[in-house]
C-alpha cells in the first residue's frame, strides 16, 4: 500500500496576518531601540518607557493643537485618540508641579499629566511607515533627537538637561498647554449653562 504524504500546511489568513502583524511590531520596537535608543516594551502594541530618554506632557487633542499653533520650536508630538503626547526632558515631571505654581496654575484643575518614571505611551509606527486605523502617530516626528552627537534637544527648564538656546522652551510649552486645557474646560462649562439655561441663550432677531 503507497503511504499518502500530506501536503506542507499552509498558514490560514489570521496567523498569517498574526504572524505580518509581529513581524511590523517587532520591527517599530527594533527601529527605536537601534535607531533612537528609546526603551520599550510590550509588542501589540509597542509602548514607549518615559522617564529615561524623556518625559511626556499628555493632553485633550484639541488643547494640544491650539497650544502648538502658539509655540514654535517643540520636542516630538504624538497623537493617540483624543490625547497628545508632547516630549519632553527626563526629569520635567518631577518639576511639572512647581513650574506650574511658578506659572500660577497650581490652584486650577487641568486635564493635564505628565508621565515619568515608570510610565509609558503608545509607540507610533516610525516615520514615514504606515499603522493600522485608530494607531497613534506622529505629528512632529522623533528625527530632531539625533542632533548633537545623539543627545535628545527636548523642551527642559534652563540649566536641567538643556543646551541653552538650542532647546526648546519648557516654560512656555507649559504655560501655552496649560492656557489651552484651562480655555477648553471654561468652553464646556458655558455651553453646559448655555444648554441647561434657556434665559442664557443668545437672542434671535428677525
Amino acid at each position: 500500500m503507497a503511504l499518502t504524504v500530506p501536503p506542507p500546511r499552509t498558514s490560514l489568513p489570521a496567523e498569517r496576518d498574526r504572524c505580518a502583524e509581529g513581524e511590523r511590531r517587532g520591527g517599530c520596537a527594533q527601529w527605536y531601540e537601534q535607531e533612537l535608543g528609546w526603551a520599550t516594551a510590550g509588542v501589540a502594541p509597542v509602548r514607549l518607557l518615559t522617564g529615561l530618554r524623556f518625559d511626556a506632557l499628555v493632553v485633550p487633542a484639541a488643547a494640544g493643537h491650539a497650544a502648538l499653533r502658539r509655540v514654535g520650536r517643540t520636542g516630538p508630538v504624538a497623537l493617540m485618540g483624543r490625547r497628545m503626547s508632547l516630549l519632553v526632558a527626563a526629569g520635567s515631571a518631577d518639576e511639572l508641579p512647581g513650574l506650574l505654581d511658578w506659572l500660577e496654575w497650581g490652584p486650577v484643575t487641568l486635564a493635564l499629566t505628565v508621565l515619568g518614571t515608570g510610565g509609558r505611551i503608545t509607540a507610533p509606527p516610525p516615520p514615514g511607515r504606515p499603522g493600522p486605523p485608530g494607531a497613534a502617530v506622529w505629528l512632529r516626528p522623533p528625527w530632531p533627537l539625533r542632533e548633537q552627537e545623539g543627545e535628545p534637544v527636548l523642551p527642559a527648564l534652563s540649566g536641567f538637561g538643556s543646551r541653552g538656546g538650542d532647546a526648546p522652551d519648557l516654560v512656555r510649552l507649559v504655560d501655552a498647554v496649560a492656557t489651552e486645557c484651562h480655555r477648553a474646560r471654561l468652553m464646556r462649562a458655558r455651553t453646559r449653562l448655555s444648554s441647561d439655561d434657556p434665559a442664557a441663550q443668545p437672542l434671535a432677531f428677525s
